[in-house]
This record gives structure tokens, C-alpha cells and sequence, in this order.
């Protein structure tokens, strides 16, 4: 990390004031082992107080740098749901993208070149999701694997007997605690088309919300204490309706994979909310307005 314009002086304690042209320290001073703890201890509290008013700076800076005409035009031509914000939302967006692209890393798998292009457009739809609100910019986030297509995890499985199996299964999309979401591009494609209601990006960084409080459950850190309880109650009636739903088939507004678990159906309820805000608020009413609260937009009224 490449810090500028920015000193950092260490005042050592003297014993009484020197005067002249010697300004060595006294040699009792330099052999306390004391005194150079307490210097030490003094640099890395300095260091770690300073770390983010460091990168808030630099943060701001960032959001500050115009945004490359080249970007608007991408986004204005292949993100639909860009073109419906309003100004002061997609000049927000335009911000929180140059700050994103450069504190994530991207790396192409198996064979895949990643551009530009693909860098902002994934950055985009990932920010839309941190939209007026305090956000670190998914701070424990550091890399962006894409993958040209669907990609084979081999995953373990443990029977109620104990018996441990490990078979291949096909992903699109992952989101790691450790700090890594993984994406398949032609999904990612397939959902900036917006036909299926389904977003990979969406879904995978939903998650990365989920787990901020160390706990993938399908409740994110919500602003205020108070509304745990009507999350939980919404939720919680939705979510079962869902498993009750996806078996026999029947057309829903949510994509029926959120019936696997709790995280799921979160990541599935944050996908609908900005690809199909009508029809979530229609058909849900109390969900679409536990994620406007959380979101703090609206997009149903984008038009």
C-alpha cells in the first residue's frame, strides 16, 4: 500500500531540554527496553487509527475521479436497470464503482481473459446492492474469480449415519467467508438480459451482505435493532410459503432454489427485488418492503 502525502513523527519523552548543536538522545534513553516498547506500542497504535481515515482519503479521492465515458456508455448500453435510476442514484453507483475496481481483485479461470468491460459490469451490479448506505465496500471481499460458464465444485456430503461422500456438482456462482465470490460470465450475461429474473451477481454479493455478522442465516446486519423481529416474522412466512410452493411447480415471483435454505431464500428475495420490483411488491407486499427498508431504494418506483 502506497501511502502520500502523509508523515508520521514520533515524539520520544525527554527528561529535560536540549539545547545546542547536540541532539543526540541521552544513552539511557536508547538502551530502556521500556521506552522503545512504548514507542513501538505507540507506532502501531498510530498505524492502526490511522488505517482508515487513510483509506477513507483515498476512498474519497476515488469517488471524486470522473467517470470514464467509456463506462457510462457501457452501462447505459447493456445494463437496463442503470438506465432507470434516478440521476442522483447513478452518479452514487458511478462513485462506489471506481472505489470497488480498485480495491477487488479479478482473475479469469480456466482460459477466460477478464476486461474492462466485464470488470465494470460486474462491479456495477455489485453496487447497486451498498446504494445509500454506510458500507465498507464489502470490506472483507478481495477477489472476483469468473469463470467462462458453469463451473464443477466438488462438494461433501455426510448421511445421517455418519457415511462421508464427495461428488462433482455444477455451479454458477459462489460467495466464500474467506473473503472470494466466484462467477460463471455466461450467467452473469444472462442476467444483465434481465429475461429470467435471475442475477448471479446479485445473488452471490447478497450473500456477501448475509455474512457480515459471520453468519450466513438469511439476516444481514440491519441498521436498526428494532426490526430483527418483523425481518424474522416476514421472512421466516415467506420462506416457508416458498418450500411449500416449490415442490408442486407452481409460478412464483421467487426463483424456487431460495426454498434450499434460509441464505438462499435471502440472496432469491434480493435478486427479485431489483429485477422484478413490480411483480415482488405485487405478490409480496410485506417482503418487498423489509428490502426497501434494508436496501434503502425502491426500485418499483424507478420506472
Amino acid at each position: 500500500m502506497v501511502i502520500d502525502e502523509t508523515h508520521l513523527e514520533l515524539s520520544l519523552p525527554y527528561a529535560h531540554t536540549l539545547t545546542g548543536r547536540n541532539t543526540a538522545l541521552p544513552g539511557d534513553l536508547l538502551l530502556n527496553p521500556l521506552l522503545w516498547f512504548l514507542a513501538i506500542v505507540g507506532l502501531i497504535i498510530a498505524w492502526v487509527l490511522g488505517r482508515p481515515i487513510l483509506r477513507e482519503r483515498r476512498r474519497e479521492r476515488l469517488r471524486c475521479t470522473p467517470f470514464p465515458a467509456a463506462s457510462e456508455r457501457l452501462l447505459q448500453g447493456q445494463v437496463p436497470i442503470y438506465r432507470r435510476l434516478p440521476v442522483p442514484l447513478k452518479q452514487q453507483l458511478q462513485e462506489h464503482i471506481q472505489v470497488f475496481l480498485a480495491e477487488k481483485e479479478f482473475y479469469g479461470c480456466a482460459g477466460l481473459e477478464v476486461t474492462e468491460a466485464m470488470r465494470v459490469l460486474i462491479a456495477a451490479q455489485a453496487c447497486l446492492l451498498i446504494l445509500n448506505r454506510k458500507t465498507d465496500y464489502y470490506g472483507k471481499l478481495r477477489s472476483i474469480l469468473v469463470y467462462p460458464s458453469a463451473f464443477i465444485v466438488r462438494q461433501e456430503h455426510r448421511d445421517e449415519a455418519g457415511v462421508v461422500t464427495i461428488a462433482p456438482h455444477v455451479h454458477t456462482g459462489e460467495s466464500w467467508e474467506v473473503g472470494r465470490v466466484i462467477l460463471a460470465w455466461d450467467e452473469v450475461e444472462e442476467g444483465l438480459r434481465g429475461r429470467s429474473g435471475s442475477n448471479v451477481v446479485l445473488h452471490e454479493f447478497a450473500h456477501q451482505l448475509d455474512e457480515e455478522d459471520r453468519a450466513a442465516d438469511g439476516v444481514p446486519l440491519l441498521a436498526d435493532p428494532a426490526h430483527y423481529q418483523t425481518w424474522a416474522r416476514v421472512f421466516s412466512k415467506e420462506y416457508q410459503a416458498l418450500r411449500e410452493i416449490a415442490p408442486r411447480g407452481e409460478p412464483t415471483v421467487l426463483d424456487p432454489y431460495g426454498a434450499e435454505a434460509p441464505a438462499e431464500f435471502f440472496a432469491v428475495a434480493t435478486e427479485a427485488f431489483f429485477q422484478t420490483p413490480e411483480q415482488l411488491k405485487h405478490h409480496h407486499p410485506e417482503l418487498y418492503e423489509q428490502l426497501r427498508e434494508y436496501y434503502r431504494v425502491d426500485p418499483a418506483a424507478w420506472g
